[in-house]
C-alpha cells in the first residue's frame, strides 16, 4: 500500500485527506480534515501534521501527492498548490493535479458526455464538458453566463453540487444531477487514479486551473 496525502483548498471550507492506495487501483481514504476557509495559510501544514502523526506517519512516507488545482478561490488555490508544491521538493515524491470541475463530473452517475458546473461568482457558472469513462477526458473548461450555460447543456446530463445551478437546469428542463460537493477525500480517489496511469506533473509545473483571469490580471490590461 502507498501513502497518498490530498488537498483541496478551491472553495470557503477547505480540507486534508490521508489515503493509501493499491497498484490494482482501489483507494481507502483514512481520514479527511476540513479547514475554516480565511485560515488555509494559518492551519494548513499545522493540520497537516497532526493528520500524518495522528496515523502514525510523518512526511518522510508519503509516497504521493494530490491537490484540488481549481477553479475557485485564487488565495485559496495559491496556498494549496505552494504546500503541495514544497513537499514534493522535499520528498521528490509525484504529484497528481485535479480539476475541482473534473471531480464533479465524476462524481456523478452519467457516462459518456457530460458538463460540470460550480458557482464562479459574479452571476456566472464554471462549465466544464468531459468524456466520462475509465479515463476522462477533458473536452473544455470555461465561464458562462446563465444563459450560455443553458445553450450549451442542452442536452447534455448536468452535474453539480450546487442548489441555485440545479434548480436552474430543472426549471429549463434540463438533465441534472446534484451531487455533494467534493472534498480532499475524493480528489484522493481521483488523484490515485491519475498517478496509476501515469498522469503526473512535477512541482515546478503545477499551477493552479483559475479557468478565467484574476481580477488584478484584468484591470492590468484595461490600463
Amino acid at each position: 500500500m502507498m501513502l497518498l496525502l490530498a488537498t483541496d483548498t478551491s472553495g470557503k471550507l477547505g480540507s486534508l485527506a490521508l489515503a493509501q492506495g493499491d497498484p490494482q487501483g482501489a483507494c481507502r481514504v483514512l481520514e479527511v480534515v476540513s479547514i475554516e476557509g480565511g485560515t488555509f495559510s494559518a492551519q494548513l501544514i499545522p493540520q497537516l501534521a497532526a493528520l500524518l502523526a495522528r496515523h502514525g506517519f510523518n512526511h518522510h512516507q508519503i509516497d504521493a501527492l494530490a491537490a484540488a488545482s481549481g477553479p475557485g478561490s485564487f488565495t485559496g488555490l495559491r496556498v494549496g498548490l505552494a504546500a503541495i508544491k514544497a513537499m514534493a521538493e522535499v520528498t521528490g515524491k509525484p504529484i497528481a493535479a485535479v480539476s475541482v470541475l473534473e471531480a464533479v463530473a465524476m462524481l456523478g452517475a452519467s457516462r459518456g458526455l457530460v458538463m460540470a458546473a460550480l458557482d464562479a461568482g459574479r452571476g456566472e457558472i464554471y462549465a466544464g464538458e468531459y468524456q466520462i469513462s475509465d479515463q476522462p477526458r477533458k473536452i473544455s473548461e470555461r465561464v458562462l453566463t446563465p444563459d450560455q450555460f443553458l445553450a450549451e447543456a442542452n442536452a447534455v446530463p448536468i452535474v453539480t453540487p450546487v442548489k441555485t445551478i440545479a434548480d436552474l437546469a430543472r426549471s429549463a428542463g434540463l438533465q441534472v444531477e446534484e451531487i455533494s460537493t467534493p472534498d480532499a477525500g475524493d480528489i484522493a480517489r481521483l488523484g490515485w487514479q491519475k498517478l496509476q496511469r501515469g498522469d503526473t506533473t512535477s512541482p515546478e509545473d503545477l499551477d493552479a486551473n483559475y479557468v478565467r483571469r484574476s481580477d488584478a490580471e484584468i484591470f492590468a490590461k484595461l490600463k
